[in-house]
């Protein structure tokens, strides 16, 4: 055992001795509930915090406030609740009285107060204690110096004491909630319905991505978790909900990345007489939108640390500008200007050089033979040479039909579809496409992806047999979009990571390697 463990489980000690001798004083087994805040410490900061210490003395406001103890300098407290921070002033005799009661009070120990709201001669704003309550005894001591976790796998563990100590994690996840209150009401205002559509599927669909699968003991089935609603939500289109979402769970069985985790939040949405044109244009408003309205600027930073968290560059995406629109091949074409363009532009008639490119580019291939179409290299060859250098807002449309075994074939090229990816700062972060509602040309991708499935592809998609009899009773028009929602929140939060902005990200168990 450290010093350091040796010198938390004395104080733990020490904390459970007062505990016991408060549980022998009180009726309320040491935990009471009758106190009822009033008060939060942002209102009354905003309230009164420009006034003047004469005025609130003369005002004699009565406040009721409960947080946690942060800090105790002298007499004074710093209560801490979800809004924010504000002082609590104990007298000589409030503090004899809460030492008989309590045997002093604990930083991180949770308060109750009431009594007049003054001003101190700094200029802050705290409570005269007239009365008082211990709510909550805190039996663990709080980190050192209260500047947050310094371990980032223990603030991924202990999200809860992440939270208390951290202003910057809390502001990250009050982005988070407000970007999904404000998408809501973005696509509720144009007539979209909000639906709940199952987690649990006897077939995976709606991306190629390797499933979860468990087992319904009362159906005796093998059932998966979702990897996304696609199908359900274009099936309620074909119903007659012609604009539909879902904030949702999607959940991936794939490897941890600083991008990827298996349990995930999606917003899909679909829209009947539209196409990918109209959804482009959709979300570059709604992501202008949202910026103004959350941020306050159109401008968002990304800061690039290093491994001590030494600053190397800030960069800044512009979302008040019109975003650019990219095909595939034009992007390799701009960042790898090396490539055959002959290829590029004619994959089809050019397989054998997108396979050489492949190479060039250290690709790994599928061990079967025949499975990738010059589509799938493609796709790859632009993931390899130009996505990470897609840093502004950019649209990059154009994709194969291979790779987008749901999207509609374009009128006048039936080899790519119409679909678009959007990209920031290297990431994707929506995939958007009019849809394919011809149930034939469905049927026929399905069994593609079967095939690959057979040949060992454990991402290919299953054949849906209902949802092609959906099709068949007709689908109008369609775009549908995805965007992550995580990756989203990175962005407007400055965030490197996708465990910095889930509250609680997957881990391998502690004490394993």
């Amino acid at each position: 055992m450290t010093s350091q463990q040796q010198d938390e489980n004395k104080l733990i000690a020490e904390r459970r001795a007062k505990l016991s001798a408060i549980r022998e004083n009180c009726r309320s087994n040491g935990f009471p509930n009758q106190f009822r805040r009033e008060h939060y410490a942002d209102e009354l900061q905003n309230a009164f915090g420009q006034s003047d210490k004469e005025t609130l003395a003369e005002q004699g406001n009565e406040v009721s406030i409960a947080g946690r103890i942060m800090a105790k300098r002298g007499p004074f407290l710093l209560l801490q609740d979800m809004t924010g921070r504000i002082q609590a002033y104990a007298s000589k005799d409030a503090q004899k009285a809460i030492k008989a009661r309590y045997g002093s009070l604990d930083i991180g120990d949770i308060i109750g107060v009431a009594g007049t709201l003054q001003m101190s001669g700094k200029g802050d704003l705290y409570v005269d204690m007239a009365n008082y309550e211990l709510l909550t005894k805190a039996l663990r001591p709080l980190p050192e110096k209260f500047h947050g976790l310094s371990d980032q796998e223990t603030k991924y563990r202990q999200r809860y004491v992440d939270l208390i100590t951290s202003d910057k994690t809390r502001e990250t996840f009050r982005i988070r909630s407000e970007l999904i209150n404000g998408i809501r009401q973005y696509l509720t205002q144009r007539k979209f319905i909000e639906v709940e559509t199952p987690m649990l599927q006897v077939i995976p669909g709606g991306a190629t991505a390797k499933p979860f699968v468990t087992h319904h003991n009362a159906m005796d089935i093998d059932m998966y978790l979702r990897i996304a609603p696609e199908l359900y939500l274009k099936r309620l289109v074909v119903g007659g909900i012609e604009r539909v979402f879902e904030i949702n769970r999607n959940f991936r069985n794939e490897g941890l990345s600083t991008r990827h985790n298996p349990e995930f939040t999606m917003l899909e949405f679909y829209q009947a007489y539209a196409d990918y044109h109209d959804l482009m244009d959709l979300t570059e408003d709604m992501l202008r939108t949202l910026a103004q309205d959350i941020l306050g600027t159109s401008e968002l930073l990304n800061t690039v640390t290093d491994a001590e968290g030494n600053v190397l560059e800030e960069k800044r995406y512009d979302f008040g500008q019109p975003f650019d629109r990219l095909s595939m091949g034009d992007a390799i074409l701009k960042y790898w200007p090396e490539a055959n363009e002959a290829a590029i532009r004619d994959p089809e008639s050019h397989l054998d050089e997108l396979k050489a490119m492949a190479k060039q580019l250290h690709i790994k291939e599928p061990d079967v033979e025949g499975i990738w179409g010059a589509g799938k290299y493609l796709c790859e060859i632009f993931e390899a040479t130009a996505e990470e250098q897609l840093e502004q807002p950019t649209f990059i449309t154009e994709y194969p039909w291979e790779v987008s075994p749901l999207a509609r074939r374009n009128d006048d090229n039936p080899f790519i579809t119409d679909r678009f990816e959007f990209f920031v700062g290297g990431r994707e972060i929506a995939n958007g496409f009019s849809e394919l509602n011809d149930s034939e040309d469905q049927a026929e991708r399905f069994r593609k992806q079967v095939a690959e499935k057979d040949a060992g592809d454990d991402e290919a998609m299953h054949f849906d047999e209902d949802y092609i009899r959906a099709l068949e009773h007709g689908l109008p028009p369609t775009a549908g979009q995805g965007i992550g929602i995580d990756r989203l929140t990175m962005l407007f939060t400055n965030s490197p990571t996708i465990k910095d902005v889930i509250l609680f990200p997957h881990m391998r168990p502690e004490g394993q390697e």
